[in-house]
């Protein structure tokens, strides 16, 4: 019988552990990625999920889908995607709805800053009001001023009740002290649409939906709610421009992953998607559909969240806006 050594005894011991273990884990990802958007296809979220599904595999090194979950504003999808495994593979690509919608709806299942894990605030569009060139109004002051003339006389159409052009304009109308209704459509293109076919004088969209007909002269840009003009819109001013301190509101893009999700996947992950977001071509695709690029970590996102839900939810509350 061979002699059984220290040695032996060891190794033994190695293999013993190593099957009571189980099969050594995969280095992420060994897979395909999932990015669920929570609106439908054609959207903004759509847009620039579908911009990192094929910017991304290239470095990620796997394949990257967008799995589109719309309904109910957007809790649909949010939802879903809080309560996917927390291992990665399924991520949420979501528009400022992650943050307004707790306000905006009486019930919602989840909670913006305990169910998900930040990875990267992706980018923002100001939102934009437009109307038609023969509408007679001819700048955002001369707005302002008819407004106040004829309280009852303008509307406006946005994508719907809680979104952000929607509350873009409620913060205008408190700060300046005008009235402009609202006619709420299924989405930014009907939305548009009533602009274009003049069956309202007023359009609140984000960028992205009304860039290109801006630059055709289809439309007229009064104003926009960025922090600062927009590379391509040098003459169109901001609402802080014009006087309205405190009115900054954009529509935000963030990737997040379930809460619980392991740090070095979550570190893989931003690492990975700001790497791709800086890539030049990346870049000017997301500008010239109208998102500027931010390529925040999950500290700078996680900071945005925190100070948007408490700013929309006064916004709301103030505007008068009963909850869904």
């Amino acid at each position: 019988m061979p002699m059984i050594t220290r040695r032996h005894m060891l190794a033994g011991a190695t293999a013993a552990a190593a099957l009571a273990a189980g099969p050594a884990r995969a280095a992420y990802p060994d897979r395909f990625v999932t990015l669920v958007v929570p609106f439908a296809p054609g959207g903004a979220s759509d847009l620039v999920a579908r911009v990192l599904s094929v910017a991304l595999p290239p470095v990620l090194g796997q394949s990257v889908v967008v799995e589109n979950r719309g309904g109910a504003g957007g809790n649909i999808g949010i939802v879903s995607a809080a309560r996917a495994a927390p291992d990665g593979y399924t991520l949420l690509v979501t528009s400022s709805a992650l943050v307004v919608n707790p306000a905006l709806y009486a019930k919602v299942a989840f909670d913006p800053a305990k169910d998900f894990e930040p990875v990267v605030d992706l980018g923002s569009a100001p939102n934009v009001l437009v109307t038609l060139p023969s509408s007679g109004i001819t700048s955002f002051a001369d707005l302002i001023a008819k407004a106040k003339a004829d309280p009852d006389k303008f509307n406006y159409s946005t994508a719907g009740v809680g979104t952000t052009p929607h509350l873009a304009v409620e913060l205008l109308k408190l700060r300046a002290g005008i009235n402009l209704t609202h006619i709420g459509y299924s989405g930014a293109g009907p939305a548009f649409q009533a602009v274009l076919a003049g069956t309202v004088q007023l359009g609140s969209v984000a960028l992205s939906n009304a860039l290109q007909h801006i630059k055709a002269g289809s439309v007229i840009a009064l104003v926009q709610t960025g922090a600062a003009r927009w590379p391509d819109l040098p003459d169109v001013p901001t609402l802080e421009e014009a006087g309205y301190k405190g009115s900054v509101s954009e529509t935000f893009q963030a990737l997040l992953a379930p809460a619980g999700t392991p740090a070095p996947v979550l570190e893989r992950l931003q690492k990975d998607v700001v790497t791709v977001l800086r890539q030049p071509d990346v870049d000017a695709k997301l500008k010239e559909a109208g998102f500027g690029v931010i390529a925040g970590g999950p500290d700078q996102l996680r900071a945005r969240i925190a100070r948007e839900v408490p700013m929309w939810k006064d916004v709301i509350q103030k505007a008068g806006i009963q909850p869904l």
